[in-house]
């Protein structure tokens, strides 16, 4: 057993051991990381992609284009009514008489079709940096010609999220499973003159969706502002007026048309109906929560 990260007096610390480091956070798959330009790749011409900054992980190797940089690849000229499918790969080399090890782009050249060209091989496909393999090839970047031209670039890896975006998401999710369902009474609505028919509203952190469907057997007067649908209690009114989508329709659900309406942050909801014949509500609204 060795203490890496500790005092020991001389140099210890090798890259071997800063891959097993990396490699059991990131995995031994190719990542590029969320950083920089993250590898975008540009076609300059008919044979030159830019490969902007960024880094790649692969195995617990760190591969990375400088800061603010760019590298140029060339790849061989296509063949006048042929298509062809070259990769443009990371290739490790590791010289086991110096105890050196380098990383370089490596374009892999594809076998030109008239139709469907198919990806080319790598060289070696099963190397292994940790082993001390000579030659290990990681794929980045699919570049497709038809004729002599550059048709597009797919970028192989995928794109690794830093923590701050993964804790945001694993806290979304989390708020997903906090999930509340909200009744209409929960949400405050006058039962004495609104009636629900239907309802989905919940809320998700401090986020409230109010979607319901409500009628009223009061004689609605055509332009006239409602402002008794709810009462919403404190804890779920809005943290500021909100704009809210409402559509009205008559008993056959037909001539619908689109109301004014608004929740507010003392907690009425009003609605304006411009039709008289038009008692059904339809609600669909979202809002933060104070």
């Amino acid at each position: 057993m060795e203490l890496v990260t500790g005092r020991s007096g001389k140099p210890h610390i090798t890259s071997q051991q800063v891959r097993q480091l990396q490699q059991g956070i990131f995995g031994a798959n190719a990542c590029i990381l969320n950083t920089g330009s993250m590898l975008t790749p540009e076609v300059q011409s008919s044979n030159k992609i830019r490969i902007k900054d960024g880094a790649l992980m692969f195995q617990g190797a760190l591969f990375t284009v400088k800061v603010g940089g760019y590298d140029e690849v060339t790849i061989n000229n296509g063949n006048q009514g042929m298509k062809r499918k070259d990769v443009i790969a990371v290739k490790y080399t590791y010289d086991s008489s110096r105890n050196i090890e380098s990383g370089e782009w490596a374009v892999v050249q594809g076998t030109p079709a008239a139709s469907n060209p198919a990806v080319p091989s790598m060289p070696v496909t099963d190397g292994d940096i940790q082993a001390g393999d000579a030659e290990v090839y990681c794929p980045v970047f699919v570049i497709n010609l038809d004729g002599i031209n550059v048709t597009g670039v797919d970028i192989i890896p995928p794109m690794m999220d830093d923590m701050s975006t993964i804790n945001k998401y694993l806290s979304e999710l989390q708020s997903y499973h906090d999930k509340k369902t909200l009744t209409p009474t929960d949400l405050g609505i006058r039962a004495g003159v609104w009636k629900a028919t239907a309802n989905n509203s919940y809320k998700i952190g401090k986020t409230v969706h109010l979607n319901m469907e409500i009628y009223t057997t009061a004689i609605i007067v055509a332009n006239n502002v409602y402002d008794n649908v709810f009462s919403i209690p404190s804890q779920y009114r809005p943290l500021n007026d909100t704009v809210v989508n409402v559509v009205a329709s008559d008993g056959a659900y037909k001539n619908p048309v689109t109301c004014t309406s608004m929740a507010r942050t003392n907690g009425n909801l009003f609605v304006c109906i411009p039709k008289a014949t038009n008692n059904y509500i339809f609600i669909d609204a979202e809002w933060e929560i104070k």
